[in-house]
């Protein structure tokens, strides 16, 4: 689980810029979360409001759909973030192709609506960035390491404020 808490970090860190993860941004503020929820509004998403419960069910949804299976002894978000901030990890042993059945869900994703932004491939791990409203998701596959894991975050203002006071997830 020391990977996924790098991750947690990357993605707690500067994961809500908007999408950017180009390596001079130097990482995001809540600022910068409470700015691209400023502008992104919900016109991503037909304009209905997300809940964390509705983004975690399309994750779930989208996941299980292409073959992957939730790991039970996944890391949780931490307290005070439940309506701010979605985990979902897959039991990436348990998937016959973990990048097949990652990309499916991206894919999956794509056709619920979520619009993808940067990706980035690198030493066999991909990070791919995908909006909804407010919603910033990162979906991760670390091929050798068979961990799949799906990461959103709210950019509204108040979880913005949320996620800074609790900081990164709590590892196992």
């Amino acid at each position: 689980m020391a990977a996924a808490a790098g991750v947690v970090l990357l993605v707690a860190g500067c994961g809500s810029n908007g999408g950017s993860d180009d390596a001079g941004s130097g990482g995001s503020s809540s600022a910068g979360a409470a700015s691209a929820g400023a502008s992104g509004g919900s016109g991503a998403g037909g304009g209905e409001e997300l809940s964390a419960d509705d983004v975690k069910q399309e994750i779930e949804t989208a996941a299980t759909g292409a073959g992957l299976q939730q790991d039970a002894k996944a890391d949780q978000v931490p307290a005070g973030t439940e309506q701010c901030m979605v985990m979902w990890n897959a039991d990436g042993k348990k998937a016959a192709d973990p990048k097949k059945s990652y990309d499916e869900t991206v894919a999956a994703l794509g056709k619920e609506g979520w619009q993808t932004g940067q990706s980035i491939d690198q030493a066999g791990t991909t990070i791919k960035s995908l909006s909804k409203g407010t919603w910033m998701l990162k979906a991760h596959n670390m091929g050798a390491l068979k961990l799949v894991m799906f990461i959103a975050t709210d950019a509204k203002p108040a979880c913005a404020e949320a996620l800074k006071v609790a900081g990164p997830p709590k590892t196992s």
